[in-house]
C-alpha cells in the first residue's frame, strides 16, 4: 500500500479549505484517510498552514511520500529538506 500526504478539499464552493491527510495513493482525493495532520487556508493572507509536525515527521519515516504542493508547503514550515 503506498502512502501519501496530500491535500483534501473542503469548503463550500469558491472558497476552498484543504486538510492536510495521510492517505492510500488509490483512494479518492476527499475520500477515506488514514490519519489528518494539520490544515491548509489559501484565502488567508497570507495562506494560513496548522501542522502537527510530530506526525508528519512519523508518516514520512514510515515512508509517505508527500505531493509537490505539499512538498512546498513542508519546505516553507521546515520539515522538508531535500532541493529537487
Amino acid at each position: 500500500m503506498a502512502v501519501k500526504i496530500r491535500l483534501a478539499r473542503h469548503g463550500a464552493k469558491k472558497q476552498p479549505f484543504y486538510r492536510i491527510v495521510v492517505a492510500d495513493a488509490e483512494s479518492p482525493r476527499d475520500g477515506k484517510y488514514l490519519e489528518s495532520v494539520g490544515t491548509y487556508n489559501p484565502l488567508k493572507d497570507p495562506a494560513e498552514v496548522s501542522l502537527k509536525k510530530e506526525r508528519v515527521r512519523h508518516w514520512m519515516n514510515q515512508g509517505a511520500i508527500p505531493t509537490n504542493t505539499i512538498k512546498s508547503l513542508l519546505k516553507k514550515e521546515g520539515l522538508f529538506a531535500n532541493s529537487d
